[in-house]
């Protein structure tokens, strides 16, 4: 009775051991997600990670304590976060700053309108200290004979100096042609404010309406990698965020754009040749995570490609965003421009004459 009551107690063990095992393997096996394959909805990429690494910074992942730390001290658009307290620090009675100072166009701004949230991007449950994670070292690789922009970039908005002969030489974030702070894409980016987006996804299409200047970018489904790229379009038609392409990779949704604006191209937060693609790529990772990568490729302006990981968290809904109604910056930019040639016209007049 003893050795059959112990046989019986062994193979007991034995069933309630590999009941373990077995449970641990389904554990493994089963999906991050209950919505496999499902974008649908209103999501939010805000976080305080920046796109390169700060100086001083040697890793890519830190521990929760450590971000909360970065988080307490981080910087955005030159404010420090003890003035993220929505208290507006803007004397009324204070007269213009002046021209080229260090806050002529970045101060326009006072940290009430800033909500890139209060945390570094957690991603696949790491938190970030950049959004870059190749090259290793978190900086865009860019080549040293690259071509230049034909303008600075957001030159104008900073520090005041640019062409104004007409509308189309402000930039494109000045003109609300397109979101700024690289939201819109390819290649999404964290914007300083109005962070969030809408996403449909169905058999044959993702849209991602950008709540930043209301931007939709809606890129075709394909079967497979070849027979997407072979619907892109022809060279000669350059739409504002690219021609792009999509096609699943199990659960992975990779989405490829070539053929920029050259606006956007040349003025964006990515700049790109001709030659160059960002090759996007849209995971749902959790429940309540979106995990989104971007590579860009473009051997005439970066020495090697590089690489940008995020995640997307869901948001209640997408708030308007009203980029020129009611703002008279442009006529009075221009004005101003005019009267300022008017007086040097009129003075290089009174010069001749003496």
């Amino acid at each position: 009775m003893q050795s059959g009551a112990r046989s019986v107690g062994v193979a007991g063990a034995l069933l309630v051991a590999a009941g373990i095992f077995a449970s641990a393997a389904l554990a493994q096996d089963a999906p991050r997600t209950s919505y496999p394959r499902d974008f649908t909805g209103v999501w939010t990429n805000a976080n305080l990670t920046p796109v390169s690494r700060p100086r001083g910074v040697d890793r890519l992942e830190v521990s929760p304590e450590e971000a909360r730390r970065m988080a307490a001290t981080s910087g955005v658009l030159g404010f420090a976060r003890e003035e993220s307290n929505y208290v507006d620090r803007i004397d009324p009675n204070a007269p213009a700053p002046p021209k080229g100072s260090s806050d002529f166009g970045v101060k326009g701004y006072n940290s009430f309108w800033l909500a890139t949230g209060d945390s570094l991007a957690r991603v696949k449950g790491t938190y970030r200290t950049s959004n870059i994670i190749d090259p290793p070292n978190g900086q865009i690789p860019y080549s040293p004979t690259r071509p230049r922009p034909s303008r600075p970039r957001g030159g104008n908005f900073i520090t005041g100096a640019g062409l104004y002969d007409g509308p189309e030489y402000l930039g494109i974030a000045e003109r609300c042609l397109m979101a700024f702070s690289g939201a819109s894409g390819p290649g999404m980016f964290t914007p300083i404010y109005n962070n969030n987006y809408q996403f449909v996804l169905t058999d044959d299409y993702l849209v991602i309406h950008v709540e930043m200047v209301h931007d939709a970018r809606i890129i075709p489904i394909y079967a497979n990698a070849a027979e997407a790229r072979a619907h892109h379009k022809p060279g000669v038609i350059k739409p504002w965020m690219g021609d792009s392409v999509a096609w699943w990779e199990d659960d992975v949704l990779v989405a490829e754009s070539v053929n920029l604006h050259p606006i956007q191209a040349d003025q964006g937060q990515i700049p790109l040749s001709p030659k160059g693609k960002i090759t996007e790529r849209f995971q749902r990772w959790a429940d309540d995570e979106i995990f989104y990568s971007f590579t860009v490729d473009d051997p005439e302006t970066y020495a090697q490609t590089w690489t940008v990981e995020n995640s997307f968290r869901p948001q209640s809904r997408v708030y308007e965003y009203a980029c020129h109604e009611g703002n008279y910056a442009m006529p009075g930019i221009l004005i101003g421009a005019r009267k300022l040639e008017r007086e040097q016209a009129t003075a290089k007049a009174g010069k001749t004459k003496d």
